[in-house]
């Protein structure tokens, strides 16, 4: 197999087929419109680096992902997970971290580069308030670049278009999952108990 080894190689194959927008539509902070984009969007993926190497975690919230602060400033509350905090010892150790933001029906997505701090700060806490509940931390994210993701991947997936979707009862359940992972577990048990266990911890 043929491995592409130096920068040059890669401008050689994809250098040419940079257009002037690819470039152009790259910003220091967000636009009125990038602003709207962000605020809209319920679901983003969240990549952070650390010691031990790369994270790569799922955020969503109705109603927008984050809040907006300014137009270089964003908040990320950490709601309820699995404790298992990887993308927020990152950020802690590293600060660098990238969001890439989905919208449900659009084929638009919005990506961010920036770095951030985890605050426990108790008046931005309260701030996130969901029925009654506070996120533990939220992630203060000051934005280095921001910029629209060309729709083609989501087109191609169709990522949208309900005749693609899997049908949920032919894939592997959570419990089958972790028994195949772990050996000795009881999948049925974990199955039956999850829907509720995460509708009364969702917040």
């Amino acid at each position: 197999m043929k491995i592409i080894s130096s920068i040059e190689e890669l401008n050689t194959i994809y250098g040419a087929g940079l257009s002037p927008a690819s470039v152009s539509k790259v910003t220091k902070q967000l636009t009125p419109l990038y602003r709207e984009m962000i605020e809209i969007s319920p679901f983003a993926v969240l990549a952070t680096v650390g010691p031990e190497g790369l994270d790569c975690s799922p955020r969503g919230d109705l109603g927008g992902v984050v809040g907006v602060v300014d137009d270089e400033t964003l908040h990320l509350p950490d709601w309820r997970g699995n404790n298992r905090v990887d993308s927020l010892s990152n950020i802690v150790r590293d600060p660098r971290l990238a969001l890439m933001f989905l919208i449900p029906g659009s084929n638009t997505t919005m990506r961010i580069n920036g770095h951030g701090v985890v605050s426990d700060d108790e008046a931005l806490l309260s701030s996130f308030e969901m029925d009654g509940k506070h996120p533990r931390t939220v992630v203060v994210i000051s934005i280095d670049e921001v910029y629209f993701q060309c729709a083609r991947a989501v087109m191609r997936a169709e990522l949208w278009n309900g005749e693609h979707f899997a049908d949920p009862a032919k894939l592997p359940t959570p419990g089958q999952m972790l028994k195949a992972a772990t050996g000795d577990f009881d999948q049925e048990t974990y199955d039956r108990e999850w829907p509720g266990r995460a509708a009364k911890t969702m917040w």
